[in-house]
Parts: C-alpha cells; sequence; structure tokens
C-alpha cells in the first residue's frame, strides 16, 4: 500500500514537473510585461512590426521587430523630436506630459511603410514614411487637423483614407501626396460605433483599426460600458464606405484596443493591450478563430493565460537593458531602450566627455523635478524589476540635485542635493500629489551608490528607494512610494536618470552604469 502511495505521489511530482516544463515552452499572457499601449502591428514574409505609443518621450513612435509575436526588439522611431514648442522642449515653464503624440497605425504598401500618428500638442497628424523600417531614412508629412485614433488604409483602387474619431466614426482620403485630407472627402462612416456595447458608455468607441480579409472589411474598435469593462468591437462591411454591422467579439479582463494579425502558418491572433496599475498598459495577445465571416476572439471568450507560440526569452534587451556606458566605434551614443522626457537639449549630455560614464550637465535654472529637461528614461518591466546607478557628484554647483528617478506623476526620487555646502543623500515622494522630502543623510563623498525596487505583483505597485556608500551595503532611505498610475502623464513609471540646476548652471555629474534586474535583489554590486 505504502509502495503504490510512493509511486502515485511519485507520479504526481513527474506531471506537475513536466506540467511546469510544457508551461515554460509556450508563450503566456502578457506577452510584454510593459508600458506598451496602443498596438499596431502588420508583417511582412515571416517578420513582425509593431508601433507603440510613447507620447511626450523622445525618440517617439517607437519600432518592434519580432519572428514569433511574442520575442520583441526595439529596432527605430519614426522620428526623433515631434516638433520644437515650448511644450514639448519643457521651456518657459510648459509641458506636455500624457500628450505628444498618440495611437499610431502601421500599414506596408508597395515596398513602402508607412507609420501615422496624431498631436493634441501641435494640433498635427504625421505621416513617416521609409522604405527600410528598421534604418531609415525617414520622410515627413504632415497637416491639420489632428486625426484622432485614426487608421490608414490604403484601398485596392489606390485611394488613401483615414478612419478617426471617438463614437461618431469619420473617414477622409488622403491627398496623392500625403500632404493632406482632400477636400470635400470628410463623412460619417458609422454614426453610434458604441450602440453595439449598449446605451450607457464611459468611453465611446475609438481606437480604429481597419483591415481587409477575404474581401470583406472589418473595422476594430474599444468601448468602456458603464459598470464594465473595457470592450472590443468589431463592424464588417462589404464596402469600405459601409453599411457597417458591429457585434461586441471580446469582453475579458479589460484586454481591448488593437486589431488583427495572422501568422506565415494560416493562424490569427488579435493583439491588444491591458491597463494594468502602475506598470502602465501591457500588451496581450488572443487567438482567433473565423465564424461565419466574423472572428471570434479568445477562448471560450476568454483571454488564455498560455498561448501555441514560442515562449518568451524576457524584456532584456530588447525592449529594456541595462548600460554601462562604455560606447565602441560606430556604436549609437546611446541604445534604444533610452528615451528622454520631452525633447532633449543635445548640448548638455554626453557618453564621450569621460569614457565610460553618461554626463548630465545642468542648464536651466528650475526648481521642479518635472521641468527639468535631459531626464534620460527607461521602462518599468513586471511582475519586478530593480534599477541601479553609481555617481560620481565632483563637479555638483551649489543648489544641484541629481539621482534616480521614478518618473510619473506622483513620482519618487533618491538623489544627492547639494545645498549650503554639503551633500545630502534624500528621497523625495511626490506621493501626495506635491513634492516631500521624506528623509536626508549627509554625504561625505564623491561616490553614491543608488537603487529602486519596484513591486508590480498583483498590482501592489510598490517601490522602494536604497543608497550604498562602499558598494557592498545597502540602506533603505525614505518610505515605500506607493505609485499610481495617472492620466495627467497617461505613462507607466520609467526608470529615470536626471540632474537639474536650481541655483547655477554649469554643473554636472557622471553616471558610471545603469543596470536593470528582472527581479527584487539584495546583492553587492
Amino acid at each position: 500500500m505504502r509502495k503504490t502511495l510512493l509511486q502515485s505521489s511519485f507520479l504526481s511530482v513527474l506531471c506537475l514537473l513536466l506540467a511546469l516544463m510544457a508551461q515554460g515552452q509556450r508563450a503566456r499572457n502578457p506577452i510584454i510585461y510593459a508600458d506598451v499601449p496602443d498596438v499596431a502591428m502588420i508583417r511582412v514574409g515571416d517578420t513582425y512590426y509593431m508601433s507603440s505609443t510613447t507620447m511626450h518621450m523622445s525618440p517617439g513612435l517607437p519600432i518592434m521587430k519580432s519572428k514569433d509575436l511574442v520575442n520583441w526588439q526595439l529596432v527605430n522611431y519614426a522620428y526623433a523630436t515631434l516638433d520644437s514648442l515650448n511644450e514639448l522642449n519643457l521651456t518657459n515653464g510648459k509641458s506636455t506630459y500624457g500628450r505628444g503624440s498618440w495611437a499610431s497605425s502601421l500599414r506596408f504598401h508597395k515596398g513602402l511603410y508607412y507609420v501615422t500618428t496624431f498631436s493634441q500638442t501641435t494640433g498635427k497628424t504625421y505621416i513617416y514614411t521609409t522604405r527600410n523600417l528598421e534604418k531609415g531614412p525617414w520622410e515627413t508629412h504632415s497637416f491639420k487637423p489632428s486625426l484622432h485614433d485614426h487608421s490608414l488604409f490604403f484601398e485596392e483602387d489606390g485611394r488613401v483614407y483615414m478612419i478617426y474619431g471617438g463614437g461618431k466614426l469619420r473617414m477622409v482620403e488622403l491627398k496623392a501626396d500625403l500632404s493632406g485630407v482632400k477636400e470635400g472627402t470628410d463623412q460619417v462612416l458609422i454614426e453610434n460605433a458604441s450602440a453595439p456595447a449598449g446605451p450607457h458608455i464611459n468611453l465611446p468607441a475609438e481606437g480604429s483599426q481597419l483591415f481587409k480579409v477575404n474581401g470583406k472589411y472589418y473595422l476594430f474598435n474599444i468601448v468602456w460600458p458603464k459598470e464594465g469593462m473595457r470592450t472590443v468591437l468589431v463592424h464588417r462591411a462589404d464596402k469600405i464606405t459601409g453599411p457597417y454591422e458591429g457585434k461586441v467579439v471580446l469582453q475579458d479582463k479589460g484586454v481591448a484596443q488593437g486589431g488583427l494579425i495572422d501568422t506565415p502558418d494560416g493562424k490569427w491572433y488579435a493583439y491588444m493591450f491591458r491597463d494594468f496599475g502602475a506598470v502602465g498598459r501591457i500588451p496581450y495577445l488572443v487567438p482567433v478563430q473565423w465564424k461565419d465571416g466574423w472572428p471570434v476572439l479568445g477562448t471560450n471568450g476568454k483571454v488564455p493565460e498560455e498561448l501555441s507560440l514560442p515562449a518568451s526569452k524576457g524584456l532584456i534587451p530588447g525592449i529594456v537593458a541595462s548600460d554601462e556606458f562604455a560606447r565602441k566605434k560606430g556604436e549609437p551614443a546611446l541604445p534604444l531602450v533610452w528615451q528622454w522626457n520631452h525633447n532633449p537639449d543635445h548640448a548638455l549630455w554626453s557618453v564621450t566627455k569621460r569614457k565610460g560614464y553618461l554626463r548630465l550637465t545642468n542648464g536651466p535654472i528650475t526648481s521642479d523635478f518635472l521641468l527639468a529637461r535631459n531626464t534620460l528614461t527607461q521602462r518599468t518591466i513586471g511582475p519586478e524589476s530593480t534599477g541601479s546607478t553609481l555617481l560620481d557628484l565632483s563637479h555638483m554647483k551649489e543648489g544641484d540635485f541629481a539621482g534616480l528617478s521614478l518618473l510619473q506623476k506622483m513620482y519618487g526620487l533618491v538623489g544627492v542635493k547639494y545645498e549650503k555646502g554639503v551633500k545630502y543623500i534624500v528621497m523625495v515622494s511626490a506621493q501626495s500629489g506635491s513634492p516631500v522630502e521624506e528623509e536626508r543623510v549627509p554625504l561625505h563623498q564623491k561616490t553614491v551608490y543608488l537603487k529602486a525596487e519596484c513591486d508590480f505583483k498583483e498590482r501592489r505597485d510598490v517601490v522602494g528607494f536604497y543608497y550604498c556608500l562602499d558598494g557592498k551595503s545597502w540602506k533603505k532611505i525614505g518610505k515605500p512610494l506607493k505609485m499610481a498610475y495617472t492620466l495627467p502623464h497617461f505613462m507607466g513609471y520609467r526608470f529615470g536618470l536626471f540632474s537639474y540646476a536650481t541655483k547655477t548652471p554649469g554643473g554636472y555629474v557622471d553616471f558610471d552604469y545603469f543596470r536593470l534586474h528582472p527581479k527584487i535583489f539584495e546583492s553587492k554590486e
């Protein structure tokens, strides 16, 4: 009897291990546990490309590449800077948090790639074209007005359209040279696109993405019914001008907004995202079957945890990465994982003035971290992530503040302030909506290690801050920051390296490295 129990127990354990091994060989949702919202996707041959929203960051409109729909790598940006305005440059007390450029559309047509976006900040619609999506160069077209959440579409007769709007969806035809909208072509496409989700709506249907499959037109939208969740709608028609009939195709976990992608072997998926607290809006893949001419999303109407796709190899270094700031000849000054908070002042940063270091030099005086130029950022990742750095503070000036940030409206900072001839390690929390210095410790040396540990598990959304003087022992400082995704910034939390002057410009700090780990750790630097 005991032997039978032992055999049964052994078999149970073996089955569990085999199941875990099988799980490890399959992709799991979310496919990217980081802020990659408003996804647009295409397949060219056996290669997938994806664009996303990064709003007030520069460079902007990121392009990612994959061979399997799961493992993605940043390969380019459509623009270095969207435009040059006070709001985009963080000058004259202005900013454009939560705006900048929004949801993009991505197409490949007759050998040319098209990536489009729109901006509330500038009031324009932008079209970027290139023959090489990974290397450029790009040609830029822009025009007014700003067409909200538009979908670019090339018709077989050579005409080019954009579908845009919210609730009442509209369509325009573009001029052949993409310089603007053809006069007299603006028309209502669907009077009330939200209707299939019911009469009571928080967020009217938006996020349009149009596809043509087997001769029919399929328009994907997101809608948010009151007392419900973000929901996927699809309208279909036999002609691009309609009439369109619509239905709810997915309502699970709030996974919504996106479109269709097929694989070379004929499988179909819907790419979507999910609001997931402070880490941001994270991408999901949902299997699609076709029934009676409609896409049927999910497994029995649900978003599956597992997918019949290769397992993820992790987000490092394709989406985020450590950086030792050591550059070989021919390498870019900054890897693509980095983005500046708003437009940078290129005269005030360098990776060549001191080999193996990022130097941030302080320009215009400000007392507001959110108005400080040249904060260099990259995404946090879930379910855990740790960012750490080592600073040389030898050349700070009175009133300077430099360190490591977690950027959002309710930000957290750990850094060094230079006040009245004394340097202090400080932790600042803006959890209340305004910055509060939670703790300060006198610093009597020229270097300091800083670290931030982020816990996004089950939306715990807490980050702790630390400093180290000897490269061995970490000490907590201040109190944990309860992170919160806020609409004024409309972006998941980002690690940031910052330095700014509150009294005199010209001081600088050198960052030896930035190291990112996909977990919370207690180890030596």
